[in-house]
């Protein structure tokens, strides 16, 4: 093939790949309120439906998608482009849970009589709300799980845990060392030594406590509004091993290989926690286990988010699918 042919045909693709872009109906987001027995009160979570969901009959894998430390289930879909890939598949549901303040674990202490049962929130109340309420793929085939910074952390944590829920799990610029480093003060491990951070002023201690206190109206959940209803009072982990329980450094050794979901990491190079997605990697490849892992150019923020949903949302459809019986597979051992 001349040269000339090949960026003919490179163009064709990237004009065909344009077209399918521009003719995708962005799906529109739906707020679905619930009561979740788990944590004991009213909740809310973002779906997105397939353009044609209304008007077929067929049942769609789901990809559940985790927020950070201090953000809400509107994360995903208002600033971090979701509904934009999520336009270009025809037959994929997304979910955006909230999950508060909470790091997505079943906290070891509850007080103020609150109840924080967060891994049960997701995994039993609102895997159950989709499952019950919308034609969903209601098997570990059809069903994955991401997340950012804190909901990194949750989604491989609570993948590991239930790994028989879920067929990819996924992160992007996870917290992952998270329940290690909370292990290992809680065992009195000596931690490298800190440089000193800058301490606020009397002004600014005073101007984060109002903004604490008030209530985000996008969230519109009564009494789960504000930064500091959000923040479960208690303790997370009590002791060492309730952090070890929620450790993925651990759980991966756990699980047995053959029932190891399909993991993909990535994190930007300019942020501080690509050193836990780096170590999580190793020992992924230590043990023989396949993952994908990427990094690229960005920071801990939106702008980065933008670009990592889509390639999260690319692999992890192909893995459904793949895992669904809908695309070729490759030469098996014994045949010919």
């Amino acid at each position: 093939m001349t040269t000339r042919s090949v960026r003919a045909t490179v163009f064709v693709v990237l004009l065909v790949l344009a077209a399918a872009a521009a003719t995708a109906e962005t799906p529109k987001l739906r707020a679905v309120e619930f009561f979740s027995p788990a944590v004991n009160r009213t909740m809310k979570y973002n779906i997105l439906l397939p353009s044609d969901y209304e008007s077929s009959t067929q049942r769609y894998p789901v990809l559940y998608l985790l927020h950070g430390l201090t953000q809400n289930y509107t994360a995903w879909g208002l600033s971090n482009g979701t509904p934009f890939y999520a336009g270009l598949y025809e037959d994929l549901i997304v979910v955006m849970p909230d999950g508060g303040n909470s790091w997505y674990v079943n906290w070891a202490a509850s007080e103020a009589a609150q109840k924080h049962n967060w891994e049960d929130h997701l995994i039993q109340d609102v895997i159950g709300h989709v499952d019950w309420n919308f034609r969903t793929i209601a098997r570990r085939e059809g069903r994955a799980i991401s997340g950012l910074s804190m909901g990194g952390y949750g989604a491989l944590t609570l993948g590991l845990r239930h790994p028989d829920l879920f067929i990819s799990i996924g992160s992007t610029s996870g917290a992952l060392e998270h329940a290690r480093q909370a292990a290992a003060r809680l065992r009195g491990e000596a931690r490298p030594p800190q440089p000193p951070a800058p301490q606020p002023s009397a002004e600014e201690r005073a101007a984060a406590e109002v903004r604490r206190r008030q209530p985000n109206p996008l969230i519109g959940i009564e009494g789960f509004s504000s930064q500091e209803e959000r923040s479960p009072k208690g303790q997370e982990f009590v002791k060492a091993e309730d952090a070890d329980a929620y450790d993925p450094f651990k759980l991966i050794l756990q699980v047995p290989k053959d029932k190891v979901p399909h993991i993909y990491i990535d994190c930007g190079t300019e942020d501080r926690l690509i050193a836990g997605a780096k170590a999580f990697a190793e020992i992924l490849l230590e043990q023989g286990i396949p993952f994908d892992y990427m990094q690229m150019a960005g920071a801990h923020n939106a702008a980065y988010w933008i670009q990592s949903i889509g390639h999260i949302m690319a692999v992890q459809y192909e893995v459904m699918q793949r895992a669904l019986g809908q695309r070729p597979f490759g030469r098996r051992q014994g045949t010919s």
